[in-house]
């Protein structure tokens, strides 16, 4: 008797704490017993467990329940009734004050998603928020430690992938590897997983498939203004040939500067690292929610590029944590992945945020921005603000492709209109002040009419140093 008496001290005691720290990720407040209650008891159990204090307001007031014999079976009953996998929580009763409070406590569920009524919940701080369908599957999936890309794909045949394809991921596979894959295709998809039982999965269609499907689509842009596209482009193809497609566009949109140091040979500058571009490009194509109904989205302007890819941040990683690397990766398509690794493409799960980093840093680039927007992932990279262009003792001089074909187009005078075409601008006001003026002040360029800057007359010609220049750029090619 001594001992039941100094538990329910104790229990009483842990309650009064409880309900002093007040509501949390595992644990809320009901001043009654109703469906929120068994949404809040199914949240728990989809994510780390919790307890449900049964006669104590939002506010942490004990209000007390008044219940008879059967009131509390009653409430179990209708738990297991509108939950599955069924949920059968243990019971507290606790008397603070004369008033009794009912405790209902879960643990995480060791199969996931448990429903309530068709429904599914998780908790996230102190409030419960419906499931979308990809995190219900994930959810299942991770309860079986598979992935998506795993299972097999009823919608698709074997005559759906190229072998072709495969091979060429095979011959590009032993260019990595000591020992090389001597099997033939078919064999290297069973030996990977992306075939069984003579039916290929999600991952085989999408890394090998022979025709176009929008269950991989990229939209791609080249945007003059945030309304205006210059030019657009659309990917419905295998996994690989998307990634060096996306690439290719990004080139295209992008500046080369030439950089003369005074070696033999010209040094080469894009407007951002390549490489950390593609890792940005590889990881939104392994790491992408293909279950999700949007699209992935390429945007690049003048000053920054935009990577948008459906799919959020697994649970429990954040872009806090993402950018500290004080996470354990957790890749949403394993066999992808698993196929990108073996072809070389990626290095190590989860090293690839800080190569990226990194490879910014030593480029003297701003940090790329990652958060999640809209039910995705989005990467923004920026360019670093132009310098101005000058020539002097030891310094180097770094000149984008444009402003080369605008030097060589020079060595004849030629008017403002005609040089806005070479480098693709429409807005005379900024091409003269953005590209112009530097190559003016780096004494490359010449005007014409110097007393008369924005004479409709205007044209510019090359200076003797502009000369010597593009000749020393001849001799380096």
């Amino acid at each position: 008797m001594a001992g039941d008496k100094g538990r329910h001290i104790s229990m009483k005691q842990k309650t009064i704490e409880g309900i002093e720290i007040g509501e949390s990720e595992t644990v809320e407040f009901k001043s009654s017993f109703d469906k929120d209650t068994i949404e809040t008891l199914v949240a728990f159990a989809n994510t780390t467990g919790g307890k449900v204090f049964i006669g104590v307001s939002d506010k942490g007031e004990i209000k007390g329940i008044k219940s008879g014999k059967e009131t509390v079976q009653n409430w179990i009953n209708q738990i297991k009734q509108f939950t599955s996998h069924a949920i059968i929580p243990d019971i507290e009763t606790v008397t603070i004050k004369n008033k009794s409070i009912v405790i209902f406590s879960v643990q995480e569920s060791p199969i996931k998603p448990v429903a309530c009524r068709g429904r599914y919940y998780k908790r996230i701080k102190n409030a419960n928020h419906q499931l979308s369908v990809s995190e219900v599957v994930n959810l299942h999936l991770k309860t079986f430690n598979t992935s998506w890309d795993f299972h097999i794909d009823e919608h698709h045949t074997e005559k759906d992938i190229s072998f072709d394809k495969v091979q060429n991921f095979i011959e590009h596979t032993n260019t990595n590897r000591e020992s090389p894959i001597l099997d033939a295709p078919l064999t290297v998809l069973q030996k990977f997983e992306l075939m069984r039982e003579g039916k290929i999965t999600y991952a085989c269609f999408l890394l090998f498939m022979s025709v176009e499907s929008s269950l991989s689509t990229i939209e791609l842009g080249r945007f003059q203004t945030p309304t205006i596209i210059k030019d657009a482009m659309r990917f419905k193809t295998d996994l690989f040939t998307e990634v060096d497609g996306v690439m290719q566009f990004i080139q295209k949109h992008i500046n080369k500067a030439y950089i003369i140091t005074g070696r033999p040979q010209r040094e080469e500058r894009w407007d951002y690292p390549l490489d950390a571009i593609r890792e940005i490009v590889v990881n939104a194509v392994i790491h992408r929610d293909y279950t999700s109904p949007q699209d992935s989205v390429v945007k690049i302007y003048d000053d920054k590029i935009e990577i948008f890819n459906p799919g959020k941040l697994p649970d429990g990683i954040t872009v806090e944590k993402l950018l500290k690397g004080d996470y354990v990766s957790n890749t949403r398509n394993k066999k992808i992945a698993d196929v990108f690794k073996a072809a070389g493409l990626i290095e190590k799960y989860g090293s690839g945020i800080r190569r990226i980093l990194n490879a910014f840093k030593t480029y003297g680039m701003p940090a790329p921005e990652f958060r999640e927007i809209s039910g995705g992932f989005m990467v923004t990279v920026y360019k670093k603000a132009v310098s101005r262009v000058t020539e002097q003792v030891g310094t180097k001089l770094a000149l984008s492709r444009h402003q080369v074909d605008i030097l060589r187009k020079c060595l004849i005078e030629t008017g403002i209109i005609e040089l806005m075409t070479i480098a693709e601008r429409t807005d005379r006001t900024k091409f003269r002040h953005q590209v112009l003026n530097l190559l003016i002040e780096a004494r490359l360029l010449e005007m014409t009419i110097p007393n008369k800057p924005t004479s409709s007359k205007q044209k510019y010609r090359l200076t003797e140093e502009g000369e010597k220049l593009l000749e020393k750029l001849k001799n380096n090619e």
